[in-house]
């Protein structure tokens, strides 16, 4: 990066695009001097349909934040998802060969190497390859093996990948703007640095990003990812069926359901059917029909999640269940989780930033400062952050897309 104190990043949504621009304080804490948002076009459920429209939407929320922070973006963290992402444990074995039998740095290379040695299909690529646990001569559950002596180092692995053409349209779109990537993150994983606690992580903890276009889940224990997935229903599918449910423009569905959508209408002390919200514009629906198709489209994606889950769940992730995302501000979503899921829920509000920051306090950003905070890990030369991110086969190919030229 031009300026190696500051962390970009963009967070390319079906419904918005957040750029973000912030500094990398003494103290390691994240200054953030700029956000521009701006109302996506051109990307349905995480996946660029129309590259020029994508381009200038990331152009217009890139201008936004450059304008706030008076400084230009160079290069970014980009957050990546879509119903293209796959993933699978896969574990791999190394043996200590020297005289000391004394576990180094290149040894959990070796043995990170070892855990993708599999045939990947070529249109696909990996994306992360993230250590869960290693095992030291049998002995199971180290967390860091270097430093310590051993005979055989094993390790289990979590091994993201990526379709290579919807991720190669989203690399062009983001260089379509001049702008370089300094890492492409998965965006669960990205949204769990910005609102999951460690103790969290330890004790077994699902999130899930509830956004426009895809719900977003990872899964920990022991402070590990356990499994990620992405599935293609989200807020947008709510806003359809409002639209049409009750004879309502897209655009107007989608003001409804922010300004008055509840999964439990009658906590809301609102529960005569007759009570009518209307906007501005004219439309007027029934606040019970309004929020009878809201709890419905909530409910049928807590059950897609709860279909990720372990069988025996309840007991495996006994922190509960934590929701961010757009949709996570929808009123009551916490009860009715609990309900379906028979699990603790709480919302989870992305936190670590100061600075201009006023908008960032809300699930809808959990995934733009989580990329940030991804990025602040590397900043600061967090051990192992190489295995967590883009991996080498996929580094080479961002470096060939930089040397197109784009139109």
């Amino acid at each position: 990066m031009a300026n190696s104190e500051n962390i970009s990043c963009i967070d390319v949504g079906t419904t918005k695009v957040c750029s973000i621009m912030a500094n990398v304080g003494q103290g390691g804490d994240l200054q953030v001097l700029g956000v521009g948002v701006t109302h996506t076009k051109g990307l349905h459920k995480g996946l660029v349909v129309n590259i020029t429209e994508a381009k200038e939407s990331i152009r217009a929320s890139v201008r936004r934040a450059e304008q706030a922070s008076g400084l230009k973006m160079d290069s970014v963290y980009v957050g990546v998802t879509g119903r293209h992402i796959t993933s699978l444990n896969k574990k791999g074995v190394v043996s200590i060969s020297r005289g000391d039998r004394l576990v180094r740095p290149d040894d959990l290379k070796r043995v990170l190497r070892s855990a993708r040695t599999y045939t990947i299909p070529n249109d696909r690529r990996l994306l992360h390859v993230i250590p869960r646990s290693y095992a030291l001569d049998g002995q199971i559950g180290v967390k860091n093996p270097v430093g310590m002596h051993g005979f055989r180092l094993d390790v289990e692995t979590h091994v993201i990948t990526a379709a290579v053409s919807s991720v190669q349209n989203l690399v062009k779109c983001i260089r379509g703007v001049n702008i370089d990537i300094e890492d492409l993150v998965l965006e669960p994983l990205a949204s769990a640095e910005a609102v999951l606690r460690p103790d969290e992580r330890d004790a077994g903890v699902i999130l899930a990003d509830i956004g426009g276009g895809t719900t977003d889940i990872a899964i920990f224990k022991n402070g590990s990812i356990w499994h990620t997935a992405i599935l293609p229903v989200a807020g947008y599918q709510i806003t359809r069926d409002i639209a049409i449910g009750l004879g309502l423009p897209f655009d107007v569905a989608e003001q409804m359901k922010r300004k008055y959508g509840s999964v439990m209408p009658l906590y809301d002390g609102v529960d005569d059917e007759a009570t009518t919200m209307s906007m501005e514009n004219g439309y007027g629906v029934s606040y019970q029909d309004l929020n009878d198709i809201v709890r419905a489209r909530v409910e049928e994606i807590m059950k897609l999640i709860a279909l990720e889950l372990p069988p025996d769940y309840v007991k495996e992730v006994p922190a509960g269940l934590v929701l961010t995302g757009g949709c996570a501000n929808l009123r009551g979503i916490e009860t009715l989780g609990q309900e379906v899921l028979e699990l603790p829920v709480r919302v989870g509000v992305p936190t670590g930033v100061y600075g201009i920051a006023d908008i960032l306090p809300d699930p809808a950003y959990a995934t733009g400062v989580g990329l940030l905070l991804w990025g602040q890990r590397r900043h600061e030369g967090e051990e192992g952050w190489q295995s967590r991110g883009l991996s080498d086969t996929f580094r080479r190919f961002v470096t060939r897309m930089r040397k197109i030229v784009i139109h």
